[in-house]
């Protein structure tokens, strides 16, 4: 399994930024069969936090088809409270894909399905997933209401009848995704983190987080994303339980990570309303942050309020590219009224004496230093 993983920064999808990552890949058999399982969970854009951004998939599709690859199909089943996934499909741009590129968009409600027997538990999972040559994972980072994450490898759950979705649920979630993860096997792993959001995985609190993840392990990209959204490890059951049953690796000390395209991209404040995100603004001093950098701010924000019930007290954040020069203008020289400041990023360094390293720190970097802090 490869251990390394590719970090794009960007604020769209870009052929010219991804095609050379893509040919460092393991490429799709000659004549391969190729399927594409986005994560179109519910009928909304790819604005909400929610869906895969039809750019991106297009993006791929557009790569191998000028490779040579001619057998190339979307596939997808949307959530159970869906009758069929052609609304998604709709509603989520992706028939224009299918128009454009003459790929057919496969739904998986209506497809066969055939058990499948992983570690005493047996699964039924759909026809089209266990035939393909060659399956292109891409599914949204973002936050789930039951498993905290979802990303790669829940991304499958899409892969398998609805009868057998609502089954996971009895039995937990946590180990029939890590048995479903390593019956089906990914190709190759491309997430959208471009938008995703930050507390559901039907969207609506969505937050730019201008970013792009590109490897081959379902496992190390899901232990990866973890560590994002602030987050451990054994708060996912599913990923290390996936490595247990050799899915992939979740060690993160023996990967690669390689940084592509522009990380000091001004961050855009016209991103998707909110609501929670603007609930720390009174704690957050932004000049021209990053949004990785900003995203990792609002997720440790997020999660120290889920774990101490409350947001920090008595201190101001400073964070973007505008306190990076000698001469910013501002002060933290302290004041009988004055909030501690700390810094976020490694643009802070120069004004703040206490700030989190890092080009962007992760959520669970930003998370552990605030406790620290704050105890």
């Amino acid at each position: 399994m490869n251990s390394r993983l590719h970090v794009v920064y960007t604020d769209s999808a870009s052929l010219e930024l991804i095609r050379p990552i893509l040919a460092e890949l393991p490429q799709p058999p000659k004549n391969a069969r190729i399927t594409f399982k986005p994560n179109l969970v519910v009928a909304k854009p790819s604005s909400s936090g929610a869906t895969t951004d039809p750019t991106l998939v297009a993006c791929i599709v557009q790569y191998l088809q000028e490779a040579g690859y001619r057998d190339i199909r979307i596939a997808e089943g949307s959530w159970v409270g869906e009758r069929n996934t052609n609304h998604a499909y709709r509603i989520c741009g992706y028939e224009e894909i299918s128009r454009k590129y003459n790929v057919p968009l496969i739904d998986l409600k209506r497809d066969k399905a055939r058990k499948v027997e992983v570690d005493g538990l047996e699964i039924e999972v759909c026809e089209e997933i266990l035939t393909t040559d060659f399956l292109i994972n891409m599914p949204v980072l973002k936050a789930h209401c039951q498993t905290r994450i979802t990303c790669a490898l829940k991304n499958l759950k899409g892969c398998i009848p609805d009868r057998e979705k609502r089954r996971f649920h009895t039995l937990g979630l946590h180990r029939p995704i890590a048995a479903l993860g390593s019956t089906i096997k990914s190709g190759w792993v491309i997430v959208d983190g471009i938008i995703g959001d930050l507390t559901f995985e039907e969207g609506g609190t969505p937050i730019r987080m201008d970013k792009i993840i590109i490897g081959t392990d379902p496992v190390l990209v899901d232990a990866y994303a973890i560590q994002l959204m602030g987050y451990e490890l054994q708060d996912v059951p599913y990923v290390t339980m996936a490595a247990h049953l050799g899915a992939g690796s979740a060690d993160l000390s023996k990967a690669e990570i390689i940084e592509h395209g522009q990380k000091d991209t001004e961050y855009i404040p016209q991103q998707p309303a909110n609501r929670i995100a603007e609930r720390y603004n009174s704690l957050i001093d932004q000049r021209q942050a990053c949004s990785s950098c900003y995203a990792s701010l609002i997720y440790a924000l997020w999660r120290y309020e889920q774990l101490h019930g409350r947001l920090p007290a008595g201190v101001s954040l400073a964070i973007g590219q505008g306190f990076k020069g000698k001469d910013t203008g501002y002060s933290v020289a302290p004041t009988a009224n004055a909030r501690q400041t700390y810094g976020i990023g490694s643009c802070t360094a120069r004004v703040c004496s206490h700030y989190v390293r890092g080009c962007p720190p992760s959520a669970k970097e930003v998370l552990t230093q605030l406790e620290d802090w704050l105890k």
